[in-house]
């Protein structure tokens, strides 16, 4: 404990999943399972875009960067818990604490605007066929990336930066698999007035502002799709759409149910489930979803397998 107008914590326990001893063998093995998977679908994506020439356009690059992100977004949460599975006592150190919830958001805020800007991408190459290498020049896909990187950073940095103002002497036991913004806010003394419209403002724009324009690239997407006579045609546009769109309503779903749901729907199971969802499933789906139904990675990755 450090002296102060009020007790800080220095050490918090996780709570976890589950307080059952006999579901924390199985549960280990299932996100062990999950966080291998995680690991060597993304890893192996990486390496095969950035391996094969078939797949060095601006819709790979996005697709690499996403894979990157899953990778560490998984990465800061899943093994913490699974070394708290297998432990007595789930502690967590303050500091720790603190950098397990400036990365996350890092990395979720970060994976809502590259998802964004992979609608900007789809809605060029379908409505701007002819310019589509024109405007999505390497230089454009780059600096769409670091956007998403800058804004994750910042909302992170302002998330981390309240949180660090706070004293927490209610409680040392997070309701929680990992430090979160709002099982931290429930244990703090001091006042989160501040915190709680950060929150507010921030967990707003940044799923409304990813949300409206994924909308608006896909409302003249489906326009220009419509319009097109040829029957193969359509069916080849709306097929490379649909991993996208797939992974933007499983991602952006799981977020608003999470953040946005009305107080007294409130459950500790339910927004540990959410959690689960987009924090340990969703980086294990998203490469499954652009790779399994995807005929160029197919390609590209039995051209790689030949070579070798």
């Amino acid at each position: 404990m450090v002296a102060g107008n009020h007790s800080t914590i220095s050490t918090f326990v996780l709570e976890g999943l589950t307080q059952q001893p006999e579901l924390q063998l199985p549960l280990f093995l299932l996100f062990l399972g999950i966080y291998v998977v995680t690991v060597v679908v993304n890893l192996g994506l990486i390496l095969l875009i950035a391996m094969s020439p078939l797949l060095h356009t601006p819709m790979y690059y996005f697709l690499s960067s996403l894979s990157f992100i899953d990778l560490c977004c998984s990465s800061v949460i899943t093994p913490k818990m699974l070394v708290n599975f297998r432990g007595k006592q789930n502690t967590i150190l303050y500091s720790e604490c603190m950098a397990q919830l400036f990365f996350f958001v890092v990395f979720v805020v970060a994976e809502g605007y590259l998802l964004t800007g992979m609608a900007y991408d789809r809605y060029i190459a379908i409505c701007s066929p002819l310019l589509y290498s024109v405007i999505m020049s390497f230089r454009v896909c780059s600096l769409l990336v670091l956007v998403a990187f800058i804004l994750g950073f910042l909302s992170a940095l302002a998330h981390a930066g309240a949180m660090m103002q706070l004293s927490f002497c209610k409680s040392h036991i997070i309701s929680h698999y990992f430090c979160d913004v709002l099982p931290l806010l429930n244990l703090s003394c001091s006042n989160t007035h501040l915190n709680e419209l950060l929150l507010f403002i921030i967990a707003g724009l940044n799923t409304l502002v990813p949300s409206l324009a994924v909308f608006i690239s896909y409302a003249f997407i489906f326009y220009s799709i419509l319009h097109i006579r040829s029957l193969a045609s359509r069916s080849k546009a709306f097929s490379t759409c649909s991993s996208h769109l797939l992974a933007v309503g499983i991602f952006f779903g799981s977020i608003t149910f999470m953040y946005f749901k009305p107080p007294s729907s409130n459950s500790l199971e339910q927004e540990k489930v959410s959690s689960v969802f987009y924090t340990t499933a969703i980086p294990m789906l998203n490469p499954l979803i652009y790779s399994l139904r995807n005929k160029d990675v197919k390609k590209a990755l039995w051209k790689v397998l030949v070579k070798k």
